[in-house]
């Protein structure tokens, strides 16, 4: 059953200031939900000040690997959305202990702190799918087999999560991309498009390696759904992505190039890609629940080069 508007249900959001977070806390606080965030703003980001406002928000500046932060705030929510994460491949392998400590170990903590009726959303990433078979789609059937820490320690906590809670859902996300409060320029979609943007041109290494992407605010709109439709869909896994986005980075490159006139793409035999990831993915299963994405990638290519003259590159970043 739908949770119920009228009693104002309590939903904790840990790294609730960061990229995702920044646009599912405001949904959140327009369904009249309560919301508490944690987040130890890392990024000295002040993405959250335009709900400050908002009488059933609050923020918790501490740090989701400590319990003794953590405990008392679990004990009050009836929904949790663990997006506290370190993202991407380069970041986790340059402090691979701080990582696995607040990808797996947080959750892994988590998960035995928290009661039989409380709900869990967590976002994990499709990376963990690794080296795909040359035309074969990934479901949530297909082996993990995940080729960076980033994407193993995803993979983990998801597995811990479930066997200990199964009253939770995993939504295994593409690559996300889109404007937010707390900008990053290091995902795929978002990078291409500053490059075009500011230098018109660039450097492709792997260029035929494939990707499967989503718009940020449909990464809200899915834990929307899922905290709408959660009994139908708990103890589940769900891939979510744009089903018409199964794209290479040479494919990507090709449609900001629609976008962006002059674009110039280099392909080059030298150097590597240090997220080794190539697959192409199926999302039908979410599809079935009613759930369909809102934004295509050209919604976001053009969102993207509309807001990129408000950034600068240094400071919307985690790699």
């Amino acid at each position: 059953m739908p949770i119920e508007q009228s009693s104002r249900p309590h939903i904790l959001v840990t790294g609730g200031a960061g990229y995702i977070g920044s646009v599912l806390v405001p949904a959140l606080l327009d369904r009249d939900f309560t919301v508490t965030v944690v987040d130890n703003l890392m990024y000295g980001q002040d993405s959250l000040a335009a709900v400050c406002w908002r009488r059933q928000f609050s923020l918790v500046h501490g740090d989701v690997r400590s319990m003794d932060t953590m405990r008392p705030l679990l004990k009050k929510a009836d929904v949790i959305i663990p997006l506290a994460a370190l993202v991407g491949a380069p970041l986790c392998d340059r402090d691979p202990l701080a990582a696995t400590s607040t990808n797996l170990q947080a959750i892994a903590d988590m998960a035995g702190d928290i009661g039989r009726d409380q709900r869990v959303l967590l976002p994990v990433t499709n990376s963990g799918y690794g080296v795909g078979e040359a035309g074969k789609f990934c479901t949530e059937e297909t082996p993990i087999r995940p080729v960076s820490r980033y994407g193993r320690d995803k993979v983990a906590a998801e597995r811990v999560l479930l066997d200990r809670h199964p009253s939770s859902i995993s939504f295994r996300l593409a690559t996300v991309f889109g404007m937010s409060q707390r900008m990053r320029l290091d995902l795929l979609v978002n990078d291409f498009t500053f490059r075009a943007c500011r230098d018109r041109s660039v450097v492709l290494f792997e260029s035929h390696f494939k990707r499967n992407f989503i718009h940020v605010r449909d990464v809200v709109r899915v834990f929307l759904h899922g905290i709408d439709l959660f009994d139908a869909m708990k103890g589940q896994v769900y891939n979510v992505g744009l089903s018409d986005a199964n794209l290479s980075k040479l494919e990507l490159c090709q449609r900001i190039q629609q976008h962006v006139p002059g674009f110039v793409v280099h392909e080059s035999n030298i150097g590597h890609d240090p997220d080794k990831r190539d697959y192409i993915v199926s999302n039908e299963k979410i599809e079935r629940t009613g759930f369909l994405p809102a934004f295509s990638l050209d919604d976001g290519i053009r969102e993207l080069v509309e807001g990129f003259p408000m950034l600068r590159h240094s400071k919307y970043s985690n790699a």
